[in-house]
C-alpha cells in the first residue's frame, strides 16, 4: 500500500471551505480528521505502520470506489475534533469515534462503523470491577474530552476521577498503579487486555454505544453515500474479516455481549 502523506491541521491556522461530496470528488481528496494515538492504533495509525487499521482500511475502500484520494489532517485532543470539522478544515471525523447525545448535537453521525459499549478494566491482582457501584469506591483514570470521560462522570464522584491521562494513557496508567480502575470502550479494552494478559474486563458502563464517522450535519450528500458504503460492507464477510484480524478471533464473541447484556 502506498504510503500517503500526513497533513497535520493547526486550529490557528485559516479554515479551509466545507465541502459536500461534489466538492470533494472535484477537489480529489477526502480529508480524514483523526487525533493521532500511535503507529499500532487498531482504527487508525499515526505515523502510518504496516497495517492500515480498521478504519483506514474502510475508509480506503470508500475513496477507491469514488476515485479520490484520502489525505489525513490530524489534530491534538478529542476536543478539538469537532471544531476542527465546523471550521471546514476536513470532510468527515474517524479514528474509534464515539456517537454521544452531545456530539450529536453539535454534527451527524454516519451508520455504526463498530459496535461499542463503555466497560471498566482493571489489572490483577486487582478483582474486576463487577457493578456500578463498585465503581464508585474506585479511584478511576479518564481523559479528558472523551466520550469515557461523560460516561465516568456521570457515575464516579468528581474526587474519585483523574482525568489528567494523555489518549492512549489509560492502559499504562493502571500498570503505573496511578489508578484502580479504567473507564475504556470496548474495543480498546480488548486491545489493551490482548496486550497484557493481565488486564481483566468488568461491568459495562451505561448502554450500547456506536463508533461512527462524524460529518457537518448540512453535508447530506457525502453522509448519504458513506452511510450506503458502510451498509453494504456490514453484510459482506469483509466487516468480520477486520475485526478479527484487528481485535482477534474472541472479538465477535465480546461484541455480541455488547449488545445482549
Amino acid at each position: 500500500m502506498k504510503t500517503l502523506a500526513l497533513a497535520v491541521a493547526l486550529l490557528t491556522a485559516a479554515p479551509l471551505s466545507a465541502a459536500d461530496l461534489a466538492d470533494v470528488k472535484a477537489r480529489g481528496t477526502l480529508r480524514v480528521i483523526v487525533m493521532p494515538l500511535s503507529a499500532t492504533d487498531e482504527f487508525f495509525p499515526l505515523p502510518a505502520g504496516a497495517r492500515p487499521g480498521f478504519d483506514r482500511a474502510l475508509l480506503d475502500g470508500f475513496v477507491a470506489l469514488h476515485r479520490i484520494k484520502l489525505e489525513v489532517v490530524a489534530v491534538e485532543g478529542w476536543d478539538n475534533l469537532i471544531p476542527a470539522l465546523l471550521q471546514g478544515r476536513g470532510d468527515l471525523i474517524a479514528g474509534r469515534f464515539t456517537v454521544t447525545d452531545t456530539r450529536l448535537k453539535q454534527i451527524a453521525f454516519t451508520s455504526e462503523v463498530f459496535p461499542s459499549r463503555n466497560v471498566v478494566l482493571t489489572r490483577k491482582p486487582h478483582a474486576p470491577v463487577a457493578t456500578v457501584e463498585a465503581l464508585r469506591e474506585e479511584k478511576v483514570g479518564t481523559i479528558k474530552g472523551s466520550s469515557m470521560a461523560e460516561a465516568v462522570r456521570a457515575v464516579v464522584p468528581a474526587p474519585n476521577v483523574d482525568d489528567s491521562f494523555p489518549p492512549g494513557g489509560l492502559p499504562g496508567a493502571l500498570v503505573a498503579g496511578k489508578v484502580s480502575a479504567v473507564v475504556l470502550g470496548v474495543e480498546s479494552a480488548i486491545a489493551a487486555q490482548r496486550q497484557d494478559q493481565e488486564m481483566e474486563l468488568g461491568t459495562f458502563v451505561g448502554p450500547p454505544r456506536s463508533l461512527a464517522y462524524g460529518v457537518r450535519k448540512q453535508d447530506a450528500a457525502l453522509l448519504q453515500a458513506l452511510n450506503e458504503y458502510i451498509d453494504n460492507v456490514r453484510r459482506t464477510p469483509t466487516w468480520s474479516r477486520l475485526v478479527v484480524e484487528y481485535f482477534g478471533a474472541s472479538a465477535p464473541d465480546i461484541l455480541r455481549k455488547v449488545r445482549s447484556n
